[in-house]
């Protein structure tokens, strides 16, 4: 891992020549997928021109790297140069000397590891170092999520990151690169787990709400403070009631809203606003009440008095899960693509060798290699975030 030559225009820190690429990467395909991505087409047919592989990217000690332009992305260990697809823990962690994301992340970057020197780049804007091409593309996930893009001598490798199909309305939808090599999560990659629309698991949300008003007690929801909780807020109807928010959802709904992010009105249970007083406490009875799953069983409960209490996660999928939690209700609702979702996506990229991280990697490579593919899976670090430990093979990422 020599310093090597510098990036072309170098700039402080991580040196990085910049060269518009129109927002779209020169072999962005059109591909159709199922229905439940309406923004992506697809192509009769296509195939990666066969040519000797080249390992662009392995999988080391310290993350995946790319020799040939010195950088590590996604890396579990303090590295020089940290290509970051999301800023969710298990992808983004502390210590690197420099931090290269899409611009959307950097506030993110910032408000969870504090003073680090980052690089934003945009969609689609290509960074060159030592003849490799590198550009972030997105990946649907959360806000500011990307795919990474890099390219060297023909040779075209697309890293994921944590992605989903489906467009949410917050972060940007799903774009398919083709390449020669694709690198996919795996944390849905079973073929029971199958997403039901959108709009029909926030219709369910909502009716649950009316119920739980009609019975004189509170909508409390568990979802990941960073890109969950803000998919619930922009799509449930905020005219049922007021919207109380736990204080690490909150900070994050702040860097939304200021990245452009329309969202409701959102409130701290300490706010005054928040509801009406009872006799001896506040009556939150109409409200729905956001926290992470790390607050469960928490003292910071207590205040609400009654509620009914539900879990949107892809794991709620399987009915048993909900019960170990001791959960009234659980939507499957995920920022993961499912198991279509993953073949769809793969397909999409038109790559012949896949190399497959975190999540059921073993059932997902044997069905790539059935299908005549070259797959294997990678060790990675990834996936130990959120409520991984509870009906997810281990180690799992966010849901």
């Amino acid at each position: 891992m020599g310093a090597g030559p510098a990036w072309v225009n170098t700039r402080a820190h991580f040196g990085l020549g910049r060269t518009k690429a129109g927002g779209k990467s020169r072999l962005a395909p059109a591909v159709r997928l199922r229905p439940v991505a309406p923004h992506i087409k697809r192509s009769v047919a296509f195939l990666v021109e066969r040519k000797p592989p080249l390992d662009l990217i392995v999988s080391t000690d310290r993350g995946l790297y790319c020799a040939a332009g010195d950088f590590h992305i996604d890396p579990w260990r303090p590295v020089p140069r940290a290509i970051i697809t999301h800023a969710h823990s298990d992808h983004a962690r502390f210590g690197s000397e420099v931090y290269v994301c899409h611009r959307d992340t950097a506030p993110i970057l910032r408000k969870r590891l504090g003073d680090v020197t980052i690089e934003p780049a945009s969609y689609g804007e290509i960074l060159t170092r030592n003849g490799v091409e590198l550009s972030f593309h997105p990946a649907g996930h959360v806000l500011g999520s990307a795919q990474v893009r890099v390219a060297l001598k023909g040779e075209t490798w697309v890293a994921s990151g944590d992605y989903k199909l489906e467009s949410d309305g917050v972060s940007p939808a799903f774009e398919p690169l083709r390449c020669h090599a694709f690198i996919t999560e795996s944390t849905f990659g079973l073929p029971i787990y199958r997403w039901r629309p959108q709009a029909e698991l926030f219709g369910a949300i909502d009716l649950w709400r009316r119920e739980n008003i009609a019975t004189g007690c509170a909508s409390l929801l568990f979802a990941y403070a960073l890109g969950k909780a803000q998919r619930v807020l922009a799509n449930v109807d905020p005219a049922l009631g007021p919207i109380v928010c736990h204080g690490a959802i909150e900070a994050i709904n702040a860097l939304y809203r200021e990245a452009g992010v329309v969202l409701p009105p959102t409130r701290l249970a300490t706010d005054p606003r928040t509801a009406s007083r009872g006799e001896n406490k506040r009556d939150f009875s109409r409200a729905l009440i956001l926290a992470p799953p790390s607050a469960a069983l928490s003292p910071w409960l207590k205040r609400f008095g009654d509620y009914s209490d539900a879990l949107a996660s892809g794991w709620m999928q399987v009915r048993g899960n909900r019960r170990r939690r001791g959960l009234d209700r659980g939507f499957a609702l995920s920022d993961h693509a499912d198991w279509p979702g993953l073949i769809a996506a793969i397909e999409a990229t038109g790559a012949e060798r896949i190399l497959v991280t975190h999540g059921y990697t073993e059932t997902l490579t044997r069905y790539l290699r059935e299908k005549g593919l070259d797959a294997r899976a990678l060790t990675t670090a990834y996936g130990d975030d959120e409520d991984a430990g509870d009906g997810a093979p281990a180690p799992e990422g966010e849901a």
